[in-house]
């Protein structure tokens, strides 16, 4: 009779056990943030407010910045080697929606760290995400590198729309077909696209965070709405500011 409630107790264990590594694997702590809902984090992570609100016996709507709550999302513990943008590009989402999910504002990350995956992925990590155009390791130091020039001191959303403006271009039959000849390319009137590959500045070395922006424009995050152009909010150029504005970040303007 020992022996049987002895089973009996490790199959319950077993079981118990299985049931909080399932949970773990599938199941993340969410920190609310100023301006959240209910109904948004639904939608972060492809759940309704309804199973929220049930899942952590709230007795209503209201939540407030700094709460904890569960939610049902998949999780990635990070390893040695592993970026955000990296990440981001395994699951098929952008940096953005990254950042929120782990109300995440920095690059700082640790082996062994649980990072939120948010909903709107391709699933679980392969290697590498499919990217908006194709590169090499040398573009990818390319664009970061145009992307400090550009826009050293401007807010991380105008890094990405510059690096996104050179995707586009890769993209529109207008404009030569990669990432390198974008970045090169003089017109017919001698002049170059872009002003640092002319003086030299984008023989500077790239900071960790140029070349995250630099690859989450690559993985498609695009802020500057599809433009084809951008300058600062200082140019006096007519042609420029002629062109429909897609978006205004920072200083920098960014027209289609």
């Amino acid at each position: 009779m020992n022996i049987l409630k002895k089973a009996a107790s490790f199959v319950i264990t077993v079981v118990i056990t299985a049931v909080i590594l399932a949970s773990a694997a599938f199941g993340a702590s969410y920190t609310v943030q100023s301006g959240d809902s209910l109904y948004k984090i639904g939608m972060l992570f492809n759940t309704s407010a309804d199973v929220i609100r049930n899942d952590n016996k709230l007795p209503g709507n209201m939540i407030y910045p700094g709460q904890k709550l569960y939610v049902r999302a998949r999780t990635h513990t990070v390893k040695s080697g592993d970026t955000l943008s990296r990440i981001a590009g395994w699951y098929g989402v952008s940096l953005a929606q990254l950042r929120k999910a782990n109300n995440k504002w920095d690059d700082m990350i640790y082996p062994g760290q649980m990072l939120n995956i948010p909903a709107g992925g391709t699933g679980t990590p392969s290697g590498s995400g499919k990217p908006a155009v194709s590169y090499t390791q040398y573009e990818l130091d390319l664009l970061a590198r145009l992307v400090r020039a550009e826009a050293e001191s401007e807010p991380y959303a105008a890094k990405v729309g510059v690096a996104a403006v050179v995707v586009n271009r890769v993209k529109s039959s207008d404009f030569p077909n990669s990432i390198s000849s974008v970045i090169y390319e003089i017109s017919s009137n001698g002049y170059y696209q872009f002003t640092p590959v002319e003086n030299g500045m984008i023989n500077r070395p790239a900071s960790q965070q140029d070349k995250n922006a630099a690859l989450e424009a690559l993985n498609g995050s695009d802020p500057s709405n599809g433009a084809l152009f951008y300058f600062d909010d200082s140019a006096t150029n007519k042609w420029l500011w002629s062109k429909p504005i897609r978006a205004w970040i920072g200083r920098m303007v960014f027209v289609y």
